[in-house]
């Protein structure tokens, strides 16, 4: 597995976001305290965007219809979603984050 560097930890305050497109993917990088998670960029309910949407505890909400998503698996927590989100492996040296798409 390859890891992309695509921000620095100093980029991210608790508990915001920030959109990231790597290898034709659109991610979401979001941090929750001192974690952070790439997730799908957007809701598998109605393909709308996550960002902006509240982190508490591990979830996102999505910020247009409610659905909430676990941040460390994608599983969809409550409707209208039913269907998971992809995740990406994220790992954090120094001041950098990675992301790591696909097996490659």
């Amino acid at each position: 597995m390859i890891f992309h560097v695509v921000a620095a930890v100093s980029e991210l305050e608790s508990k915001t976001q920030l959109r990231i497109e790597l290898e034709g993917e659109e991610i979401l990088l979001c941090r929750d305290g001192d974690e952070y998670f790439a997730v799908s960029y957007y809701c598998s309910h109605e393909a709308l965007a996550l960002e902006g949407g509240s982190i508490v505890n591990r979830c996102i909400t999505c910020p247009y219809h409610g659905a909430e998503f676990n941040l460390t698996t994608g599983e969809a927590l409550s409707s209208p979603a039913f269907a998971p989100i992809k995740t990406f492996p994220v790992k954090v040296e120094d001041d950098l984050i990675a992301i790591a798409i696909g097996t490659k």
